[in-house]
């Protein structure tokens, strides 16, 4: 498939605010990006011309930000009106091996409406883990570095170096992720989903502030089983090009490519060699 014909929505609703950053990471690469209100999908008040098929699109982004308020909990009634509206459409889409990218928000919503861990391969209708507020029991904002897993399988990071170090800012108060038994966290550690753990400079342990939520085992991301669902507190999306990293002065200006792009340009190539 030709890049300039894959077909990106970076979907919003009330209260989510990093649609723009992401559908401008998924326009630099040439894509047919666009931002697509859940309302467009649903067909609710919006003309003919407005409506939207989720079926014509290759890669579904669910951006940051505070959806519905975030009341109830973070993510969750942006994981319900999805489940409620498009749940059928969402495993059909899944099941075929599209990507679907949640970030911050966005993998709080892919784990409160089940499509995340997915366990036995199948979108669950309660979920199956957690994101939970931070540990500091405040809202963390700062540069995050995050190691790339080797045993990943997921299509989001196929032109990274396994075992790399990266840096991607956080900005969340519910970032924890947990499980509710250890033999979740030895399944996610089998199946290859643990994509993103949390790391050092030096990459010791990393305590607080290097782990800003304190997730179990460090997690920063996980993708379902097939690789192709992947979800992330940190953002990619805000260090895209070199000089948006906090200390890219530091680094010099050796090229423009900032630690971020890999994962935008990592799925762009998966659908251009699969469909």
């Amino acid at each position: 498939m030709k890049r300039e014909d894959i077909k990106v929505a970076v979907l919003r609703i009330e209260g989510t605010n990093c649609e723009e950053e992401s559908y401008r990471a998924f326009k630099k690469l040439g894509t047919d990006a666009e931002k697509v209100h859940l309302k467009q999908l649903l067909g609710m008040d919006v003309t003919e011309d407005e409506r939207r098929d989720l079926n014509d699109f290759h890669i579904v982004m669910i951006p940051g930000g505070f959806s519905a308020g975030d009341y109830i909990r973070a993510g969750a009634i942006f994981g319900a009106r999805l489940k409620s509206g498009l749940g059928q459409e969402l495993k059909s889409f899944v099941k075929t091996g599209k990507p679907v990218l949640g970030v911050c928000n966005g993998f709080q919503v892919l784990v409160e409406s089940g499509i995340l861990p997915a366990f036995n391969e199948k979108i669950t209708d309660v979920p199956e883990a957690a994101l939970e507020t931070n540990d500091s029991n405040k809202f963390e904002c700062r540069p995050t570095l995050l190691k790339v897993e080797e045993n990943s399988k997921c299509v989001f990071t196929k032109m990274y170096e396994k075992g790399e170090t990266v840096l991607f800012p956080s900005a969340h108060a519910e970032g924890k992720f947990v499980v509710d038994s250890e033999d979740k966290i030895d399944r996610l550690k089998e199946n290859g989903q643990i994509v993103f753990t949390y790391t050092t400079p030096n990459g010791s342990s990393p305590e607080y502030p290097w782990n800003p939520n304190g997730s179990m085992e460090d997690i920063a991301g996980i993708c379902n089983p097939e690789g192709n669902v992947l979800g992330l507190m940190p953002h990619p999306e805000r260090v895209f090009d070199k000089y948006m990293n906090p200390d890219w002065t530091r680094k010099g200006e050796e090229n423009s490519i900032g630690d971020g792009k890999f994962i935008f340009e990592s799925v762009v190539k998966y659908v251009e060699e699969n469909y």
